[in-house]
Parts: structure tokens; C-alpha cells; sequence
């Protein structure tokens, strides 16, 4: 499935139990001796939820929240449902225009995003080269989000991977640049925490929308452009984030476990 071209390999492992291990997660990620994806989404039973869904990195780290494979898992089980992830749990409801997903209210205290030291993550008196003053935001996974003239501009590929594994981040971050083109609209590139420059990531979507509603730069209705498409972000103060966008399948398959050992 997809979702702006954001891609994952989705397991239904709800009636049937598949040990899921780092190595076998990487090995189905890989995009050449693999099925290939950007995530590998497996979906088990939950004690809190209608479903567990696990997230695993392209390296086979489990992370805890995709905005993006929220909503192609919403798509995927239709209707109204709610979601357990590592992150907590979110509810999604499948329409006729794409999928919402309610990600739950952010966190913005230093320890909660984590930083290494205590600073205002609002505005944060840090920079890496031409990149300075970040917010901080965490939507169930952790986000800096820098404010750019022309976010086309960065080179991302090159900065994204020095600061993601900076000390200043002890869970390492995903990074997002952002330019403010209207009210109501911003545009963003995406380094994403162990996989990369990606086409989508929703839960930047989300974390850049609140850093930009939080400082003023845009109303609590925003459309977040990103090289895949466009997300519709909502947030108001002391509430949830809401956010709408597009997902599909591209095609469905199986594969033996013998041919990805745990």
C-alpha cells in the first residue's frame, strides 16, 4: 500500500501469529532481494484497540507512529477504527475523500521529544549550518522542524543525516524543512529517522503544521505539500491533530517464511 507515495508492506497477522524480528523486517524492506517498501506494517491483536499495528523501519527498527501507514491501514479494515500503536492509540475513519486519522495531541516538553537538555523547543537556540532556530514537536515519534525560505533549496540529503544523529537527540529525530507559502499552506521535505528523504511522511506533516500554528505562521487549517501530494493538517491548541489525506493498494501478495528466517 501507499499513501502519497510513501510505501508499505502491510501483514495481516491478526488469526495468524508471525514472529516479527529486525532481520526479518530489513529483509522484506529491501527493495532488491525483498518485497521493498519505505515501512513494513504488521497488524496483530490488541487488548486496547481494534488492531495493533507495529512499524518497522527499513534497518528493522520499530518506531512508534506513521501517520501515512495509519491511514492505509484505515483504508484497509474501512469504516472506523482505532489503533494501537507504540505511540498510543489513534482512531481512523475511512470516507469518500481519503482517510482521517485522529494522531492525538502532541508533546512539546524537552524530555518528551526527547532532548539531551532541557531548552524551549519552540524555538530552539540550536542550528546546523544555514539551519537554525528548529521547533520541536512529538506526534507519537520525535520531529525538528526548521523554517526555510524555500524548502526546495536545502539539501536535505546531506543535512538530514547529520542532524537525525546528532547527541542532542538520544532517540535520533526526523527532520522537516518547511516554507510558508500562504495562510493556510506550507511546503515541506522530509528526512525521515532510518530511512531517508521520503515522498511523504504524515507524522511531519502533523509535527510541521503544529510548530507553524504554534508560532503564528498559519492558521489551524493548513495544507501540507509534499513531494508526493498534498495532506490536510487541523489542530487547535490543547486538542488533537486531525489529519486527511489519500491512501491505496498497489498490489497483494505472500510470500514463504522460509524465504525471510526470524
Amino acid at each position: 500500500m501507499h499513501g502519497l507515495g510513501n510505501d508499505f508492506v502491510v501483514i495481516d497477522a491478526r488469526s495468524s501469529p508471525l514472529a516479527m524480528s529486525a532481520r526479518r523486517a530489513a529483509a522484506l524492506a529491501d527493495r532488491r532481494t525483498g518485497v521493498g517498501c519505505d515501512q513494513l506494517i504488521v497488524l496483530e491483536p490488541s487488548a486496547l484497540a481494534d488492531v495493533r499495528m507495529r512499524i518497522f523501519n527499513p534497518d528493522g527498527g520499530e518506531v512508534e507512529a506513521c501517520g501515512n501507514a495509519s491511514r492505509a491501514v484505515g483504508l484497509l479494515l474501512g469504516g472506523e477504527q482505532r489503533i494501537e500503536t507504540l505511540g498510543g492509540v489513534i482512531r481512523a475513519v475511512a470516507g469518500d475523500h481519503g482517510v482521517s486519522v485522529d494522531m492525538g495531541a502532541p508533546r512539546f516538553d524537552w524530555d518528551q521529544i526527547p532532548l539531551a537538555y532541557a531548552m524551549d523547543t519552540r524555538a530552539m537556540p540550536v542550528g546546523w549550518e544555514e539551519l537554525e532556530g528548529p521547533s520541536a514537536v512529538n506526534v507519537g515519534n520525535p520531529h525538528v522542524i526548521f523554517f526555510v525560505p524555500d524548502a526546495d533549496a536545502v539539501d536535505l540529503a546531506r543535512l538530514g543525516p547529520l542532524i537525525e544523529n546528532d547527541p542532542l537527540f538520544p532517540d535520533r529525530i526526523n527532520v522537516n524543512v518547511t516554507s510558508v507559502i500562504g495562510p493556510d499552506h506550507l511546503r515541506l521535505h522530509v528526512w525521515e529517522r532510518a530511512a531517508g528523504l521520503t515522498r511523504a511522511c504524515g507524522t511531519g506533516a502533523c509535527a510541521t503544521a503544529v510548530a507553524a500554528i504554534r508560532r503564528k505562521l498559519v492558521g489551524p487549517d493548513v495544507t501540507v505539500e509534499l513531494p508526493g501530494g498534498p495532506l490536510r493538517i487541523e489542530w487547535r491548541e490543547g486538542g488533537t491533530i486531525q489529519m486527511t489525506g489519500p491512501a491505496a493498494t498497489s498490489f497483494e501478495g505472500s510470500f514463504e517464511d522460509a524465504d525471510y528466517p526470524a
